[in-house]
């Protein structure tokens, strides 16, 4: 598992700033031996200890504990499994110093691996296009038949002024068939050549989206601040909520909301059940539609309206949503966090977060929204001087593809593919509607409690298929007593807690049963 050089940050500032080990030892109450196995990033430091550090040698405790370095080394350790390192001795104390010690270099090595990887992909596209060779040939033939069909027809008319009315007709009709035909091949052979020339790129615009997301360690302040400013104009906390973000999207856009008998609004699409007509400034409810769906598209209709040039400036100032595709993505994420936001209020949310010791299924229920939504506004719960349990979150469908993640500093969710098949959110699916819960043991000996739960979309009808999904949050075992997720748990043993990894080819657990790969790194 990826740990961040924090160690080498230290030795390295101390030594700018003119303290030797022995003295920055003293000062921090601890021995000079076990200073200098933190400085060579071999014991794992946090709490207060982390801040007297960053206080004796004038750091931000944000740069030692940094997760974009967490991530640069996870991007690192993942490019080695690229059979290009097969025969490199890489091992998983080289990232974390490259980082440490190099980070610019890091950072080229990883921009010049997807480079690579662009240029690859662009050039095994371009080879596949080539077997459409006989297709070029054809259209080229075409094209020159057609032309020298409509030279012809033209030397003809031409060089006959006196040619008969009827005789004139016909040849101009074949130099406007003719003409027809060659353009509407030279359209084709165009379309053909443009898709050519469309670069594919490594990173997709949900990595991008999810790249975002994570450097903001999934908290907006100006979304959050946006959301309290509403939340107090329309009175969200008196009476029933539905009603009221009802009442307040007709008195503040002239927006009706209308409850249609089934079938009568059709297919929206997966992402909503509800039909939003701009034009008659209706949102069409289907009848079928559950309380948390009507509540959650209701207030998702009301970020939309109030806030795009809100939205529009968070996706405008990122440097991680490069591609169009990932910025409509990323508008659609920040439209869902303020809609969670907005039914789900922060200072109130927390407090009962806290008081409920963070039962999710409680939260969702109070609050009317899904395991999901609820599980997925614990985790923006980061507002500084007022923060909740720190979370990880990992959202999949029954195939194990990850659709939604967040990670922490000391647990990356695995970016692709599948994570390890130990990890109870892939049980979670045996028993739908329950939650399952472990304590694991990585590598590394750092441990979490992972606790998980599949369940079903809403469904449209008894013939619509039943779509199940997978949450899980994980926080590490030193919060884990705050939630009610560790009653019964024995969380000083090690014995009791499953042997896991973050996926087999980054795990170096070397006994264990379902490994399917042999570890890339020793």
């Amino acid at each position: 598992m990826a740990r961040a050089p924090i160690g080498l940050k230290i030795k390295k500032q101390r030594k700018q700033v003119g303290v030797t080990q022995a003295q920055l030892a003293e000062r921090l109450g601890i021995s000079g031996s076990y200073l200098n196995l933190i400085e060579n990033n071999k014991r794992a430091i946090g709490g207060k200890l982390l801040q007297r550090i960053s206080q004796e040698l004038g750091l931000d405790i944000g740069s030692l504990d940094g997760e974009s370095d967490r991530r640069l080394i996870m991007d690192l350790n993942e490019l080695t499994t690229d059979p290009l390192f097969q025969n490199m001795d890489l091992t998983h104390a080289t990232a974390p110093s490259l980082v440490g010690q190099h980070p610019r270099w890091a950072r080229a090595l990883k921009i010049l691996y997807r480079t690579y990887v662009d240029q690859g992909q662009t050039i095994k596209a371009l080879s596949e296009r080539l077997n459409y060779a006989p297709y070029i040939d054809d259209a080229i033939f075409q094209m020159l038949t057609n032309a020298t069909a409509i030279r012809s027809s033209s030397e003809i008319l031409g060089t006959a002024p006196d040619m008969k009315e009827a005789d004139r007709a016909q040849f101009l009709s074949i130099l406007s068939e003719e003409s027809q035909k060659l353009a509407g091949v030279a359209a084709g052979l165009g379309n053909f050549l443009d898709n050519a020339k469309v670069q594919t790129r490594s990173m997709t615009p949900a990595e991008e989206v999810d790249d975002f997301v994570m450097d903001h360690q999934g908290f907006f302040p100006t979304l959050e601040n946006a959301a309290a400013d509403m939340l107090a104009e329309a009175d969200f906390h008196g009476g029933d909520t539905e009603r009221v973000i009802q009442d307040f999207l007709e008195r503040k856009f002239d927006v009706k909301v209308t409850f249609s008998k089934d079938r009568e609004i059709g297919f929206v699409g997966k992402l909503h059940q509800c039909s939003y007509n701009p034009i008659k400034r209706v949102l069409s409810v289907p009848s079928y539609a559950s309380a948390l769906t009507r509540r959650y598209e209701m207030a998702c209709l009301l970020v939309e309206l109030s806030w795009v040039d809100l939205i529009s400036e968070e996706i405008r100032k990122s440097d991680f949503l490069i591609s169009a595709a990932a910025q409509e993505l990323a508008a659609i994420a920040l439209i869902s966090y303020s809609a969670r936001a907005l039914l789900m209020p922060y200072d109130e949310f927390l407090e009962d977060a806290v008081r409920e010791r963070y039962d999710v299924d409680v939260l969702s229920r109070k609050y009317t929204v899904s395991f999901l939504q609820a599980a997925s506004r614990l985790v923006s719960l980061r507002k500084p001087k007022s923060e909740g349990i720190p979370f990880a979150l990992m959202h999949i469908n029954p195939a194990g593809r990850i659709i939604k993640r967040l990670t922490l500093p000391r647990l990356p969710i695995p970016r692709h593919g599948n994570a390890c098949p130990l990890w109870d959110i892939y049980s979670s699916f045996q028993t739908p509607g329950r939650i399952v819960r472990q304590i694991t043991l990585f590598p590394n000996k750092e441990r979490f409690l992972f606790f998980a739960k599949a369940e079903a979309s809403d469904q449209h009808g008894y013939s619509q298929p039943r779509v199940l999904k997978a949450t899980m949050l994980a926080c590490e075992t030193l919060h884990a007593e705050q939630t009610v997720y560790a009653d019964g748990l024995d969380m000083s043993s090690e014995k009791l807690s499953d042997r896991v990894g973050l996926s087999c080819r980054l795990c170096s657990w070397q006994d264990c049963a379902h490994r399917e790969e042999a570890p890339i790194l020793s």
